[in-house]
């Protein structure tokens, strides 16, 4: 199944670095597909958020977005509600997200 038409694997809460903090230097725009490194792996998956109820963030700033992983099957049974993950642009994490819901149940540890 391509990216295009797959739904959300599931919704977070991400914090945006300032610039000052090695963030971005200009908004991101909802469709921006950065990295996502779960704590308990090395594995890095690109991450396509669509934000919710805008169209961009700046840094600093915090948005909820759906987010679609590239990868999902290297996550089955491995994320929970609260996990906290971090978002890169190469070597630099750019923001900082928390799953507040997960959508895609192949995901959910303990199922």
């Amino acid at each position: 199944m391509s990216f295009e038409t797959r739904t959300p694997d599931f919704i977070a809460e991400l914090k945006y670095r300032t610039t000052e903090e090695g963030g971005r230097r200009t908004p991101a725009s909802s469709g921006y597909r950065p990295h996502v490194k779960f704590p308990f792996s090395k594995t890095m998956t690109s991450g396509q958020q669509t934000f919710i109820r805008q169209d961009s963030v700046n840094p600093g700033e915090t948005v909820k977005a759906e987010i679609m992983i590239l990868s999902p099957q290297f996550f089955e049974n491995m994320l929970e509600i609260g996990m906290e993950f971090e978002v890169g642009e190469g070597s630099h994490v750019v923001a900082t997200g928390k799953l507040i819901e997960i959508l895609n149940t192949d995901l959910i540890k303990g199922l």
